[in-house]
């Protein structure tokens, strides 16, 4: 996981830029998440960002105990506003050291405060590459967001209890770049393209 506090900000940025560059006419299309268009995968990142921004808050209620499988989320008419001030407010709240110490509580979960924030960098990381991939964008996540994703996946990966949030691990070799072996512990393929 991480011993550490991590600036989530570099992440949330990459995410927030990529989000900024979908069109109108992309939200109706595919992305390596199952049943989510690209409207779907931007209203859960709208979703998990003020989750998570109120889990480091430790402003516990209704935005951190719904749990992420609740419903296919949506956008609303104010997403391209609504995304990247969440996004900022996220990164903000974790830079508070103690968003990191005692428990929180994200998607209707208890757990400490610096797994909170692994789970977080994480979903930043991989809906990014899921974001670019379904829109045909490049995509080079934040060097440390991305190490901390790879512990928290193979950690997870390792876990005989692992959560149905994630689908089965792709394999993938070892010598493969650390985004791809990350995509393939989230239960993605790396290959995986919206083009034929």
């Amino acid at each position: 996981m991480t011993d550490k506090t991590l600036d989530l900000g570099p992440q949330a940025r990459i995410v927030a830029r990529l989000a900024d560059g979908v069109s109108d006419e992309q939200l109706a299309d595919t992305t390596p998440c199952p049943d989510y268009a690209v409207r779907a995968l931007l209203g859960h990142l709208v979703g998990l960002a003020v989750a998570f921004r109120d889990a480091g808050r430790k402003n516990l209620g209704a935005t951190t105990d719904t749990s992420p499988t609740a419903a296919v989320p949506d956008i609303g008419p104010g997403w391209r506003e609504e995304l990247p001030k969440a996004l900022d407010e996220l990164a903000d709240a974790w830079r508070d050291p103690a968003a990191w110490t005692g428990m929180t509580r994200a998607g209707g979960v208890d757990l400490p405060g610096a797994v909170a924030a692994a789970v977080a960098t994480d979903e930043l990381v991989i809906h990014g590459w899921d974001l670019a991939r379904a829109t045909g964008r490049p995509y080079a996540p934040d060097p440390d967001a991305l190490r901390t994703s790879y512990g928290f996946l193979l950690a997870a990966a390792e876990d005989p209890s692992r959560s149905a949030i994630f689908g089965p691990v792709v394999p993938v070799p070892a010598d493969a770049p650390l985004l791809d072996r990350a995509v393939g512990l989230s239960g993605r393929d790396p290959g995986w393209s919206a083009r034929p």
